[in-house]
């Protein structure tokens, strides 16, 4: 699969206001199957400066900084991306003590995914949801893992909500409903629970479907399995993560995979008008 992806962020500020720095993530990461052929960014005003870094996490991200006051902040960036049709379950499992949950990462890995490890605190009906399909599941933890994943998608509604944090985990639970980072934040903190490394992953969705094809900017896990690495599962849509997916950041906290991250100073109001187009281009293979 071949995309191209255009991405508008626009701010509009009521009055003039000083742009703090800010860090963008908009880059589609390049991973085994993800190739990044083509990636352009304008950002409006022009800053006074701009660089290319590594975050604490390995994305690949922008940071900017600006002069003077401006009444507003945009960020338009073009991608072409070429992602590799593979079998996400394409993995083994190494030790075998993985293969089934709860298991216990060796320290040395225990120690890095430590921040991924830590959850928040969650209530007894969210809980007994995640060990009843354990002991449905025999405690496989592959088998767990897409039965969790599908299952969340056939008993929440997915809901489109374009701005704001992530509901608290036993929110959404109660509400039986969600946008995909509330049920991708919800799944992952079930996963904590468990004993089990997940973290928060933002990009692009496409998916071909018998209408219109359909796509948007997205959320869904992963979680890091000895011996596979980390893998992807789309509690929205009740799918392991492949071909239809570009990531654009992961991280273990969901505040570090926002698009735009900054401060503005002065006194004003802003409005924020997106837009995000893609399109299926002919494969060049």
């Amino acid at each position: 699969m071949r995309y191209r992806i255009i991405h508008d962020t626009n701010y509009t500020f009521s009055a003039p206001v000083f742009l703090e720095p800010h860090l963008l993530r908009f880059r589609p990461q390049a991973t085994p199957f993800h190739h990044v052929e083509q990636f352009e960014l304008t950002i409006t005003p022009t800053p006074s400066g701009h660089r290319q870094q590594r975050d604490a996490e390995n994305n690949l991200i922008d940071s900017c900084w600006f002069d003077g006051v401006h009444e507003v902040f945009s960020i338009r960036t073009e991608s072409v991306v070429h992602v590799a049709e593979h079998n996400p379950f394409n993995f083994i499992l190494y030790p075998a003590t993985a293969m089934q949950v709860p298991f216990k990462y060796n320290y040395q890995l225990g120690l890095v995914l430590q921040p991924s490890l830590q959850g928040m605190g969650i209530g007894n009906d969210l809980r007994h949801y995640g060990q009843a399909l354990l002991v449905q599941t025999q405690h496989n933890t592959s088998i767990f893992l897409m039965a969790l994943t599908q299952q969340i998608q056939q008993d929440f509604t997915a809901i489109y909500r374009e701005e704001g944090e992530p509901f608290l985990p036993d929110q959404t639970f109660a509400y039986r409903e969600g946008s995909c980072r509330d049920l991708s934040w919800m799944m992952i903190q079930l996963l904590r629970h468990l004993g089990l490394a997940a973290r928060f992953v933002s990009g692009y969705n496409y998916l071909v479907t018998d209408e219109e094809p359909s796509f948007e900017l997205h959320a869904w896990v992963e979680v890091f399995l000895p011996g596979a690495g980390w893998i992807g599962y789309d509690p929205t849509h009740g799918l392991a993560v492949g071909a239809a997916h570009v990531p654009i950041a992961a991280s273990s906290a969901y505040e570090n995979t926002m698009p735009v991250s900054g401060n503005i100073r002065g006194d004003a109001r802003s409005e924020l008008v997106t837009d995000l187009q893609i399109e299926l281009l002919a494969d060049f293979l």
